[in-house]
């Protein structure tokens, strides 16, 4: 079979980890491949017959982005490969957005360019939590300048820490997450947030499970969200009584993630879960380190 003229690798990604609410995010070795041919009219394989239409997000991001180039927005037959859920929470919108997006960088613009992808991914996701760490890799913190534009940086990740990530089969609709938040918070609040937000990125970077269990206990959002989450309680005693390091919603829900110091204690806190839920998703990652890599065909 002849290869295809782009083929587009995305890592799933958790976004906030606790405390990183819209700004934190992390990048986890499951990927979603995505691939492109030229066409005569719009082609997409290989996800729900209901999602292949001119409104599937990977079109709908190529199409935003030819408009940004002032290019024209060729036919396509996409070819969706992705086992990150799509019950929410594990990036797999962002993949999709990132997908489409340097379709149009390569296919009809002037090609792969990460940080263009970037700013790009941010005006159509609306925040970088989740794209960053899926364009870059690894453990990424974002920040929007006085002038509007988002600084992405990269930090090193200790290998120490793997990740049980939970998908439960139901959705939680980040428009419904967003809404569950709070209009205003104490000041106390904050300030407590932004001290445990530099300490969990401390903890990770140095693989220091007792930092990160003390640091990663989240006041913006996660005790509102944590009530559109019917499992979430239940999953949390288990995974942190079985040894989990600390645990978190990811994203906007329904998956959550339990961070484990060693492989050891991650199979512990997976053979704890399943029992408790056998027919819950769940896999055990480490970190991605790579990003979005790009194939194009010469």
């Amino acid at each position: 079979m002849e290869a295809p003229a782009l083929r587009v690798s995305v890592p799933a990604t958790s976004a906030n980890l606790g405390v990183g609410f819209d700004c934190l995010g992390i990048a986890l070795d499951l990927r979603a491949t995505f691939s492109f041919d030229f066409a005569d009219s719009l082609v997409i394989d290989g996800c729900d017959p209901a999602l292949a239409g001119d409104d599937n997000l990977v079109w709908t991001s190529y199409c935003d982005t030819c408009d940004r180039l002032g290019r024209s927005a060729a036919p396509l037959h996409i070819t969706i490969d992705s086992p990150i859920p799509i019950t929410g929470g594990l990036g797999s919108s962002s993949a999709c957005v990132i997908a489409g997006i340097i379709a149009a960088q390569v296919l009809v613009g002037d090609g792969f360019n990460r940080a263009d992808a970037l700013e790009e991914a941010i005006l159509i996701e609306g925040h970088p939590d989740n794209v960053a760490p899926a364009l870059f890799g690894g453990l990424a913190s974002s920040c929007i300048t006085e002038d509007g534009r988002t600084i992405a940086i990269p930090h090193a990740i200790s290998s120490v820490f793997h990740y049980v990530v939970m998908a439960p089969s139901y959705v939680v609709r980040t428009v419904k997450a967003r809404k569950a938040l709070p209009a205003s918070y104490a000041l106390r609040d904050i300030v407590t947030q932004m001290g445990r937000y530099a300490t969990v990125i401390n903890a990770l970077e140095t693989g220091n499970a007792t930092l990160l269990g003390t640091a990663c206990h989240d006041l913006i959002h996660e005790p509102y969200r944590a009530k559109l989450i019917p499992d979430h309680k239940t999953l949390k005693e288990c995974a942190l009584g079985n040894g989990a390091s600390a645990f978190t919603i990811s994203g906007s829900g329904s998956a959550m993630l339990a961070i484990c110091a060693g492989r050891d204690a991650a199979e512990r806190v997976a053979e704890a879960v399943h029992a408790l839920m056998p027919n819950l998703w769940m896999k055990i990652l480490p970190v991605d380190t790579r990003g979005t890599i790009v194939e194009v065909k010469r």
